[in-house]
Protein backbone atom coordinates (compact mmCIF):
# COMPACT_ATOMS: atom_id res chain seq x y z
CA UNK A 1 0.00 0.00 0.00
CA UNK A 2 0.97 3.39 -0.72
CA UNK A 3 0.24 6.68 1.61
CA UNK A 4 -0.81 9.86 -0.07
CA UNK A 5 -0.92 13.29 1.55
CA UNK A 6 -2.19 15.79 -0.40
CA UNK A 7 -2.68 19.72 -0.33
CA UNK A 8 -5.04 21.11 -1.92
CA UNK A 9 -6.35 24.62 -2.86
CA UNK A 10 -10.42 24.93 -1.53
CA UNK A 11 -11.94 25.15 -4.63
CA UNK A 12 -10.39 21.90 -5.69
CA UNK A 13 -10.66 19.90 -2.54
CA UNK A 14 -14.51 18.35 -3.83
CA UNK A 15 -12.79 17.30 -6.85
CA UNK A 16 -9.89 15.62 -5.65
CA UNK A 17 -12.17 13.89 -3.21
CA UNK A 18 -14.45 12.60 -6.07
CA UNK A 19 -11.58 11.14 -7.66
CA UNK A 20 -9.95 9.26 -5.24
CA UNK A 21 -13.55 7.71 -3.82
CA UNK A 22 -14.49 6.95 -7.55
CA UNK A 23 -10.85 4.88 -7.95
CA UNK A 24 -10.47 1.28 -7.56
CA UNK A 25 -8.04 0.63 -4.48
CA UNK A 26 -8.36 3.42 -2.22
CA UNK A 27 -9.32 3.89 1.36
CA UNK A 28 -8.80 5.54 4.41
CA UNK A 29 -9.84 8.99 3.16
CA UNK A 30 -9.29 11.68 5.73
CA UNK A 31 -10.07 15.19 4.70
CA UNK A 32 -8.92 18.35 6.97
CA UNK A 33 -10.65 21.55 6.01
CA UNK A 34 -7.98 24.41 5.94
CA UNK A 35 -5.50 22.47 7.41
CA UNK A 36 -2.86 23.81 4.93
CA UNK A 37 -0.67 27.27 5.71
CA UNK A 38 1.73 27.00 2.85
CA UNK A 39 0.36 26.55 0.78
CA UNK A 40 -2.49 27.64 2.04
CA UNK A 41 -5.50 25.24 1.46
CA UNK A 42 -6.78 21.79 2.32
CA UNK A 43 -4.97 18.44 3.47
CA UNK A 44 -6.70 15.48 2.39
CA UNK A 45 -4.64 11.61 2.75
CA UNK A 46 -5.58 8.91 1.89
CA UNK A 47 -4.31 5.07 0.93
CA UNK A 48 -4.11 3.05 -2.60
CA UNK A 49 -3.15 -0.15 -3.57
CA UNK A 50 0.18 0.31 -5.49
CA UNK A 51 -1.02 -1.38 -8.16
CA UNK A 52 -3.63 1.93 -8.49
CA UNK A 53 -1.21 4.13 -7.49
CA UNK A 54 0.13 5.49 -10.84
CA UNK A 55 -3.17 5.87 -12.02
CA UNK A 56 -4.20 8.19 -9.04
CA UNK A 57 -1.27 9.76 -9.30
CA UNK A 58 -1.27 10.75 -13.15
CA UNK A 59 -4.68 11.88 -12.52
CA UNK A 60 -3.89 14.20 -9.90
CA UNK A 61 -1.59 16.30 -11.58
CA UNK A 62 -3.46 16.48 -14.54
CA UNK A 63 -5.68 18.42 -11.96
CA UNK A 64 -2.30 20.11 -11.44
CA UNK A 65 -2.32 19.35 -8.00
CA UNK A 66 1.99 19.23 -8.43
CA UNK A 67 1.67 23.03 -9.09
CA UNK A 68 -1.39 24.85 -6.96
CA UNK A 69 -0.47 22.01 -3.72
CA UNK A 70 1.54 19.02 -3.26
CA UNK A 71 1.79 15.25 -3.86
CA UNK A 72 3.56 13.32 -1.66
CA UNK A 73 3.43 9.15 -1.43
CA UNK A 74 4.81 7.31 0.91
CA UNK A 75 5.56 3.09 1.25
CA UNK A 76 3.09 1.36 4.14
CA UNK A 77 5.59 -0.93 5.59
CA UNK A 78 2.55 -2.27 7.53
CA UNK A 79 -0.95 -1.69 7.46
CA UNK A 80 -3.26 -3.50 9.93
CA UNK A 81 -6.95 -3.41 8.29
CA UNK A 82 -9.36 -4.94 6.67
CA UNK A 83 -10.39 -2.25 4.46
CA UNK A 84 -6.74 -1.78 2.99
CA UNK A 85 -6.46 -5.77 2.35
CA UNK A 86 -10.09 -5.25 0.63
CA UNK A 87 -8.57 -2.21 -1.57
CA UNK A 88 -5.86 -4.39 -2.49
CA UNK A 89 -8.41 -6.96 -3.52
CA UNK A 90 -9.98 -4.81 -5.68
CA UNK A 91 -7.43 -3.22 -7.58
CA UNK A 92 -6.48 -4.73 -11.04
CA UNK A 93 -2.98 -6.42 -11.22
CA UNK A 94 -0.12 -7.23 -8.86
CA UNK A 95 1.60 -4.09 -6.59
CA UNK A 96 4.84 -6.21 -7.16
CA UNK A 97 4.13 -5.45 -11.10
CA UNK A 98 3.39 -1.68 -10.64
CA UNK A 99 5.65 0.48 -12.32
CA UNK A 100 5.16 3.81 -10.39
CA UNK A 101 6.33 5.94 -13.44
CA UNK A 102 6.85 9.28 -11.42
CA UNK A 103 8.47 7.28 -8.99
CA UNK A 104 11.03 6.03 -11.25
CA UNK A 105 11.35 8.92 -12.91
CA UNK A 106 12.39 11.01 -9.19
CA UNK A 107 14.61 8.56 -7.51
CA UNK A 108 16.41 7.60 -11.08
CA UNK A 109 16.72 11.86 -11.55
CA UNK A 110 17.91 11.68 -7.98
CA UNK A 111 21.04 8.99 -8.70
CA UNK A 112 21.76 10.58 -12.11
CA UNK A 113 22.59 14.00 -10.25
CA UNK A 114 26.45 14.07 -11.05
CA UNK A 115 27.75 15.37 -7.67
CA UNK A 116 30.40 15.43 -5.79
CA UNK A 117 29.56 12.43 -3.63
CA UNK A 118 28.64 10.09 -6.74
CA UNK A 119 31.89 10.76 -8.51
CA UNK A 120 33.87 10.49 -5.12
CA UNK A 121 32.45 7.31 -4.98
CA UNK A 122 33.07 5.97 -8.12
CA UNK A 123 36.71 7.09 -7.93
CA UNK A 124 37.27 5.01 -4.87
CA UNK A 125 35.44 1.87 -6.23
CA UNK A 126 37.40 2.29 -9.51
CA UNK A 127 41.08 3.06 -6.86
CA UNK A 128 39.83 -0.24 -5.02
CA UNK A 129 39.43 -2.72 -8.56
CA UNK A 130 42.53 -1.09 -9.21
CA UNK A 131 44.35 -2.50 -5.94
CA UNK A 132 42.43 -5.94 -6.81
CA UNK A 133 43.30 -6.30 -10.40
CA UNK A 134 46.80 -5.58 -9.73
CA UNK A 135 46.92 -8.36 -6.98
CA UNK A 136 44.98 -10.48 -8.86
CA UNK A 137 42.45 -10.66 -5.64
CA UNK A 138 38.26 -11.47 -6.57
CA UNK A 139 37.36 -9.90 -2.85
CA UNK A 140 39.00 -6.35 -3.84
CA UNK A 141 37.03 -6.89 -7.26
CA UNK A 142 33.91 -8.41 -5.59
CA UNK A 143 34.37 -4.96 -2.91
CA UNK A 144 34.79 -2.52 -5.80
CA UNK A 145 31.84 -3.78 -8.00
CA UNK A 146 29.56 -2.97 -4.58
CA UNK A 147 30.35 0.39 -3.59
CA UNK A 148 30.11 1.41 -7.44
CA UNK A 149 27.35 3.80 -8.12
CA UNK A 150 27.15 3.91 -11.96
CA UNK A 151 23.71 1.61 -12.28
CA UNK A 152 22.10 4.86 -10.63
CA UNK A 153 22.70 6.65 -14.15
CA UNK A 154 22.27 3.29 -16.21
CA UNK A 155 19.35 2.93 -15.31
CA UNK A 156 17.98 6.78 -15.61
CA UNK A 157 19.35 6.66 -18.95
CA UNK A 158 17.01 3.68 -19.76
CA UNK A 159 13.76 5.56 -17.95
CA UNK A 160 14.88 8.30 -20.06
CA UNK A 161 14.45 7.10 -23.36
CA UNK A 162 11.37 4.81 -22.37
CA UNK A 163 9.59 8.45 -21.04
CA UNK A 164 11.13 10.44 -24.06
CA UNK A 165 12.56 12.92 -21.23
CA UNK A 166 15.79 14.26 -23.16
CA UNK A 167 16.92 16.33 -20.33
CA UNK A 168 17.13 13.06 -17.58
CA UNK A 169 19.11 11.31 -20.65
CA UNK A 170 21.67 14.02 -21.02
CA UNK A 171 22.16 13.94 -16.70
CA UNK A 172 22.05 10.82 -17.15
CA UNK A 173 24.93 10.43 -20.11
CA UNK A 174 27.22 13.46 -18.72
CA UNK A 175 26.74 11.45 -14.57
CA UNK A 176 28.51 8.39 -17.13
CA UNK A 177 30.76 10.26 -19.21
CA UNK A 178 32.46 12.56 -16.35
CA UNK A 179 32.33 10.35 -13.47
CA UNK A 180 34.18 7.65 -15.75
CA UNK A 181 36.34 10.18 -17.23
CA UNK A 182 37.34 11.70 -13.48
CA UNK A 183 37.29 8.09 -11.96
CA UNK A 184 39.95 6.72 -14.41
CA UNK A 185 41.87 10.01 -14.41
CA UNK A 186 42.41 9.67 -10.82
CA UNK A 187 43.15 5.71 -10.81
CA UNK A 188 45.88 6.75 -13.45
CA UNK A 189 47.75 8.88 -10.92
CA UNK A 190 46.76 6.59 -8.17
CA UNK A 191 48.77 3.83 -10.45
CA UNK A 192 51.82 6.39 -10.48
CA UNK A 193 52.18 7.24 -7.27
CA UNK A 194 51.53 3.57 -6.14
CA UNK A 195 54.57 2.53 -8.96
CA UNK A 196 56.99 4.87 -6.93
CA UNK A 197 55.99 3.38 -3.58
CA UNK A 198 57.11 -0.08 -4.64
CA UNK A 199 53.42 -1.10 -4.10
CA UNK A 200 52.36 -1.47 -8.79
CA UNK A 201 54.60 -2.74 -10.60
CA UNK A 202 53.61 -3.41 -14.54
CA UNK A 203 55.40 -7.06 -14.34
CA UNK A 204 52.22 -7.44 -12.17
CA UNK A 205 49.84 -6.57 -14.29
CA UNK A 206 51.11 -8.37 -17.37
CA UNK A 207 51.67 -11.65 -15.41
CA UNK A 208 49.09 -14.33 -15.39
CA UNK A 209 45.79 -13.07 -13.38
CA UNK A 210 43.25 -16.03 -13.48
CA UNK A 211 41.31 -14.29 -11.13
CA UNK A 212 40.72 -11.29 -12.65
CA UNK A 213 41.84 -11.69 -16.30
CA UNK A 214 38.28 -11.39 -17.80
CA UNK A 215 38.26 -7.88 -16.67
CA UNK A 216 40.48 -7.04 -20.70
CA UNK A 217 39.14 -10.14 -22.33
CA UNK A 218 35.18 -9.41 -23.07
CA UNK A 219 33.49 -12.27 -24.59
CA UNK A 220 29.98 -12.84 -25.54
CA UNK A 221 29.49 -13.76 -21.93
CA UNK A 222 29.96 -10.27 -20.72
CA UNK A 223 27.32 -8.78 -22.43
CA UNK A 224 24.69 -11.67 -21.57
CA UNK A 225 26.02 -10.97 -18.06
CA UNK A 226 24.97 -7.15 -18.31
CA UNK A 227 21.78 -7.69 -19.80
CA UNK A 228 20.51 -10.07 -17.31
CA UNK A 229 22.05 -7.65 -14.82
CA UNK A 230 20.16 -4.83 -16.69
CA UNK A 231 17.02 -6.71 -16.22
CA UNK A 232 17.44 -7.85 -12.53
CA UNK A 233 18.30 -4.29 -11.84
CA UNK A 234 15.50 -2.84 -13.63
CA UNK A 235 12.55 -4.83 -11.67
CA UNK A 236 14.52 -4.45 -8.37
CA UNK A 237 13.28 -0.70 -8.91
CA UNK A 238 10.48 -1.01 -10.21
CA UNK A 239 9.37 -3.23 -7.81
CA UNK A 240 10.97 -1.81 -4.71
CA UNK A 241 13.32 -4.38 -4.19
CA UNK A 242 16.24 -2.93 -4.00
CA UNK A 243 17.87 -5.73 -2.16
CA UNK A 244 18.43 -6.97 -4.99
CA UNK A 245 20.36 -4.08 -6.68
CA UNK A 246 23.64 -5.33 -4.76
CA UNK A 247 23.61 -8.86 -6.48
CA UNK A 248 23.42 -6.37 -9.68
CA UNK A 249 26.27 -4.55 -9.22
CA UNK A 250 28.89 -7.32 -7.98
CA UNK A 251 27.56 -9.00 -11.67
CA UNK A 252 28.86 -6.56 -14.09
CA UNK A 253 32.56 -5.75 -14.48
CA UNK A 254 32.11 -2.06 -15.23
CA UNK A 255 34.12 -0.34 -12.49
CA UNK A 256 36.79 -3.61 -12.92
CA UNK A 257 37.41 -3.05 -16.46
CA UNK A 258 37.81 0.86 -15.90
CA UNK A 259 40.33 0.40 -13.40
CA UNK A 260 42.67 -2.23 -15.59
CA UNK A 261 42.15 0.10 -18.36
CA UNK A 262 43.55 3.01 -15.62
CA UNK A 263 46.29 0.92 -14.67
CA UNK A 264 47.39 -0.26 -17.88
CA UNK A 265 47.08 2.97 -19.34
CA UNK A 266 49.53 4.67 -16.58
CA UNK A 267 51.96 2.09 -17.66
CA UNK A 268 51.43 2.48 -21.61
CA UNK A 269 49.58 -1.47 -22.28
CA UNK A 270 48.04 -0.61 -25.04
CA UNK A 271 46.41 -3.73 -25.24
CA UNK A 272 45.00 -4.08 -21.74
CA UNK A 273 43.66 -0.27 -21.92
CA UNK A 274 41.45 -1.20 -25.13
CA UNK A 275 40.60 -4.69 -23.99
CA UNK A 276 39.17 -3.26 -20.50
CA UNK A 277 37.66 0.07 -22.66
CA UNK A 278 35.75 -2.99 -24.69
CA UNK A 279 34.19 -4.53 -21.90
CA UNK A 280 33.59 -1.31 -20.28
CA UNK A 281 31.87 -0.01 -23.47
CA UNK A 282 29.75 -3.49 -23.51
CA UNK A 283 28.44 -3.51 -20.24
CA UNK A 284 27.30 -0.20 -20.38
CA UNK A 285 25.32 -1.22 -23.49
CA UNK A 286 24.53 -3.79 -22.36
CA UNK A 287 22.84 -2.70 -19.34
CA UNK A 288 21.13 0.57 -20.70
CA UNK A 289 19.47 -1.94 -23.80
CA UNK A 290 18.28 -4.49 -21.13
CA UNK A 291 16.83 -1.97 -18.64
CA UNK A 292 15.40 -0.09 -21.81
CA UNK A 293 13.46 -2.92 -23.22
CA UNK A 294 12.56 -4.24 -19.83
CA UNK A 295 10.53 -0.78 -19.04
CA UNK A 296 9.18 -1.16 -22.42
CA UNK A 297 7.78 -4.59 -21.97
CA UNK A 298 6.57 -4.03 -18.71
CA UNK A 299 5.18 -0.61 -19.71
CA UNK A 300 2.80 -2.66 -22.65
CA UNK A 301 2.13 -5.64 -20.13
CA UNK A 302 0.53 -3.15 -17.60
CA UNK A 303 -1.69 -1.31 -20.08
CA UNK A 304 -2.61 -4.63 -21.77
CA UNK A 305 -3.32 -5.98 -18.28
CA UNK A 306 -5.53 -2.86 -17.21
CA UNK A 307 -7.14 -2.63 -20.64
CA UNK A 308 -8.48 -6.90 -20.09
CA UNK A 309 -8.72 -6.66 -16.68
CA UNK A 310 -10.77 -4.72 -13.83
CA UNK A 311 -11.49 -1.03 -14.06
CA UNK A 312 -9.39 1.33 -12.14
CA UNK A 313 -12.90 3.53 -11.38
CA UNK A 314 -15.62 2.04 -8.76
CA UNK A 315 -19.17 2.12 -10.42
CA UNK A 316 -20.48 3.40 -7.04
CA UNK A 317 -18.32 5.52 -4.68
CA UNK A 318 -17.92 4.04 -1.04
Amino acid sequence: MLHLRLLTPADKTDDVVRLIEKTVGTTHLVVLPGAARNPVGDLVLCDVAREAGDELIGALRAFGLDKTGSIAVENIDLSLSERADKAEEEAPGEGADAVLWEHLADATQEESTLSITYVAFLTLATMIAACGVVLDNAILIVGAMAVGPEFGPLAGLSTALVQRAPRLALRSLMALLVGFAVAMAVTVGFSWFMDVADLFSKAQLESERPNTSFVYAPDAFSFVVAVLAGIAGTLSLTSAKSGALVGVAISVTTVPAAANAAVALSYGDTSQTAGSTNQLLLNLLGIVLAGTLTLLAQKWLWAERRNRGRPFVRQKPR
